[in-house]
């Protein structure tokens, strides 16, 4: 095996279309790595961080991804937080890129090897204002998929009208009727008074999950009947940790979260307090391979299962499936194919070969290249990003009530 340094000689990041931040790392081996520090609405910020770890960590050498990762998180005083952990992310992806790259391993194979050989996935039908979700849940059966998820509501008001979570009831019920699963993502935009009605009004539904991304049938759960089984995603904001906890207290189904979570210490007071059932870390957010890697043991101790939250480019679904791979309490990890979001571009354009990510009946084959086991279109990247140089950064949609409020996106 080798032994000699390998340092950082460049370190380069692309704004590319949709709206997705790729970072590239070489180092004096000529070895590339890929990352993705992709934060959706913020990516200005996460440009300029990436000045300061381009200034940080040129010259040190890429093998050494556990110390680099302290230092870019412990070295400063002020650390955390969505900005400076998706920044990291980037980083620590494209790292574990490289050193897959040059022992010529797959990634999953540095974290110990694979316990499955493919991952079970899911899709997005919808947009963000849920409506008509019937065709686009049979079009996606058509492509291989098992399992979709779906936004649970538009814009709510603290307290709304009930009639409103009888519609979400009623596109569940229709769905299922294709013989799919079918996950629903509260996405944070129901408060405590709305959310208690819609948990117990799907329960009856025998709901795998609330949290609001998606359905599944982890191995911790008793097979359930066909077309009965999901999860609703972040039922609460994230910063609501008492009142989640009550909300796991009062259904039996379970509960997911953990997409605006972004390290080990902010899953602590959710698994202390037993609030949820499926941890959903983003790499790109949460501090990249090594802190997912490091998540799935963490949940794991408390029994939770892992699923991945993943609606960004093919470099985070990459990174995302090594650590699947290899992580016993897994049990289903989103993709962004075809979703909502991908104007311009979509999770397959940046690739070489896009055949890695193909899906059949429900599932995708474990990526055995080395590294993070794809391979980017380097050439198309750059133009991508040449041609939008100018153009403003992704942003999300800003939405007020009838009353002129500001609403949850």
């Amino acid at each position: 095996m080798a032994s000699k340094p390998n340092k950082i000689t460049k370190i380069e990041i692309f704004r590319v279309p949709p709206r997705w931040l790729f970072v590239r790392v070489e180092t004096e081996l000529g070895i590339v790595g890929w990352g993705e520090g992709t934060l959706e609405g913020h990516t200005e910020a996460i440009e300029g961080a990436y000045k300061d770890l381009t200034e940080r960590f040129l010259g040190w050498d890429a093998d050494q991804i556990q110390d680099i990762w302290q230092h870019a998180y412990r070295s400063r005083f002020y650390r955390g937080g969505p900005v400076l952990m998706s920044a990291l992310s980037g980083l620590d992806i494209a790292l574990w890129d490289i050193k897959g790259k040059r022992y010529g391993v797959p990634v999953w194979q540095l974290l110990g090897g694979k316990v499955r050989d493919r991952v079970k996935v899911y899709v997005w039908v919808g947009g963000d204002k849920p409506a008509d979700v019937l065709d686009g849940a049979a079009e996606r059966r058509a492509q291989g998929f098992t399992a979709v998820k779906m936004n649970a509501t538009d814009a709510v008001d603290w307290i709304d009208s009930p009639a409103l979570l009888q519609d979400t009831v009623s596109r569940v019920r229709e769905v299922k009727t294709l013989g799919l699963d079918v996950g629903i993502d509260f996405h944070g935009r129901l408060h405590k008074g709305m959310a208690k009605q819609l948990a117990k009004a799907l329960e009856p539904l025998r709901p795998l999950f609330i949290e609001g991304t998606v359905i599944f049938r982890p191995a911790y759960i008793e097979p359930q009947p066909a077309n009965g089984v999901f999860f609703v995603t972040e039922p609460l904001l994230p910063t609501q940790a008492e009142e989640i906890a009550d909300l796991a207290q009062m259904v039996s189904t379970p509960i997911a979260l953990g997409e605006r979570l972004y390290s080990r210490h902010d899953f602590r007071p959710y698994l202390e307090r037993r609030a949820i059932d499926i941890a959903q870390p983003d790499v790109a957010h949460c501090g990249g391979i090594s802190e997912l890697h490091r998540l799935a043991s963490y949940t794991e101790t408390y029994d939770v299962a892992l699923a991945p939250h993943c609606p960004l480019g093919p470099i985070a679904l990459a990174a995302c499936m090594q650590v699947d791979i290899s992580a016993p309490n897994f049990v289903i990890q989103e993709m962004s194919l075809q979703m909502h979001y991908n104007e311009g571009a979509d999770l397959l354009t940046y690739l070489v070969d896009p055949t890695v990510f193909t899906v059949k009946n429900g599932y995708v084959e474990a990526l055995h290249g080395p590294g993070l086991g794809i391979e980017i279109n380097e050439e198309l990247v750059r133009e991508a990003a040449q041609k939008h140089l100018n153009e403003k950064a992704w942003r999300n949609a800003v939405w007020k009530g009838e009353d002129g409020g500001l609403r949850e996106w």
